[in-house]
């Protein structure tokens, strides 16, 4: 943050009676590191269980109480609820309390303002902002009149927030068609990459996508350890060994209670996923909640209608853990009958072969196997064959040379387009 001081910070926590203490500490554990990440200093929390949502605080009206005395005692700048709070409650806590007061939705979009980098990811951040910010005008107006500037404020900036609903609805518009002229341009894009073999990685933020890309590309890419460190898709290519190569993309990635008007804003970019012809899905295998955070991305991944995509679960950082303990892993993810994982650390080149070979397994999974005809002197065509592809029969008539072959989709879609292949028969693979 451009400022001398960070954000003195209260987390809030108000998690339902049925969910455990291991999970409730989780959650606020995770959410210290987003303020963290936004460049504020937590210096307390409060917690209480709760049955129903009180329409007005959220939190019961006692504990509102105890919430005001905490704030006043420690000088808090910002507060900050783990759970999205209505317009109503946001502004009845910020009245009650009399500073500014968050959720965690708006934290979440805070951060990726911060992150974002090019010109695509800072519009749909931006409508994701103001879409969120729409039904709270009121309360963002009470903000500015405060202090200017700080976690919650980047962005739109405050010009914008000082505007009425309907110039904000214009903006809204505009952004939206904007964001549209660039998906028809990503959308060719990704056509004149069809044929390819291609990978995306996902996974939940921090689970080192980035460090497992540059390790397996060997390409320079900006790696951090933080959350929500790439907001912008990077595509690399990777080889694979024996003459195969993979396009393999990198996505933002996901985390609990991810804002539904971030996850809109990004869909587009998402929806690329589809492209892909298998997923690996990243887990950091030293988080003690990495299946909870499976099941997250495993959540968005159903909303884009992927959930039976071809994936692998690549768990990650193993040298971040103890031998027993990847020992009991491995020994858990057989018990559950996943067939397709790997267990990895982007440090050990060894562990990323055995990943390697993975994706050329299912790059190989997915030839297509065919017989065809061709002159007898094209040179040219056969040596291709021969470097991208497996030639299983191949016979000579004196005019022409009839070949078996597996290749794959993009070397088949080039060939069928010469007038001088005939493709004779397709096989079903085996």
């Amino acid at each position: 943050m451009n400022r001398e001081a960070s954000d003195r910070i209260l987390l809030v926590g108000a998690p339902l009676k049925a969910i455990g203490n291991r999970e409730m500490e989780s959650h606020l554990l995770e959410l210290s590191r987003l303020a963290v990440a936004a460049g504020g200093e937590v210096i307390d929390t409060l917690t209480q269980r709760i049955t129903k949502r009180n329409p007005r605080f959220l939190i019961g009206k006692g504990k509102m109480e105890e919430l005001a005395i905490k704030v006043s005692n420690s000088r808090v700048d910002l507060v900050i609820f783990d759970d999205e709070l209505t317009p109503l409650q946001g502004k009845s806590i910020e009245d009650y309390l009399e500073v500014r007061v968050m959720d965690r939705s708006e934290l979440i979009l805070d951060i990726f303002a911060k992150r974002a980098r090019s010109r695509e990811a800072k519009m749909q951040v931006e409508l994701a902002q103001l879409q969120y910010l729409m039904p709270r005008l009121r309360r963002m107006w009470t903000h500015l009149s405060r202090i200017r500037g700080g976690i919650g404020l980047r962005g739109p900036g405050e010009t914008q927030l000082e505007t009425d609903r309907r110039l904000i609805g214009r903006r809204i518009a505009t952004l939206g068609k904007r964001i549209e002229t660039l998906n028809v341009a990503r959308s060719n894009r990704r056509k004149a990459r069809k044929g390819e073999f291609q990978v995306a990685l996902v996974g939940y933020t921090n689970a080192g996508k980035s460090s497992l890309l540059k390790a397996l590309s060997n390409k320079d890419i900006l790696v951090e350890n933080r959350l929500f460190s790439t907001l912008d898709s990077k595509i690399r290519t990777v080889e694979l060994g024996d003459g195969f190569e993979a396009m393999v993309t990198d996505t933002v990635g996901f985390i609990r209670k991810l804002p539904h008007h971030l996850v809109a804003s990004f869909r587009s970019t998402l929806e690329g996923i589809r492209e892909a012809n298998m997923l690996i899905h990243v887990i950091d295998a030293s988080q003690s909640d990495w299946t909870s955070q499976r099941a997250v991305v495993d959540d968005v991944l159903n909303t884009l209608d992927l959930k039976d995509f071809p994936q692998i679960l690549v768990f990650n950082k193993i040298d971040s853990i103890k031998r027993q303990e990847l020992i009991d892993l491995k020994h858990l993810i057989r018990e559950q009958e996943v067939t397709a994982a790997v267990f990895v650390s982007a440090h050990r080149e060894s562990s990323l072969e055995i990943l390697k070979t993975a994706m050329r397994s299912h790059l190989q999974g997915s030839f297509r196997h065919m017989s065809l005809r061709m002159r007898a002197g094209d040179g040219e065509t056969l040596a291709m064959l021969h470097e991208s592809g497996e030639i299983l029969n191949q016979e000579y008539d004196g005019q022409y040379t009839s070949l078996e072959v597996r290749i794959s989709q993009k070397l088949a879609g080039r060939l069928l387009k010469s007038d001088d292949i005939i493709l004779i028969k397709e096989h079903v693979l085996a």
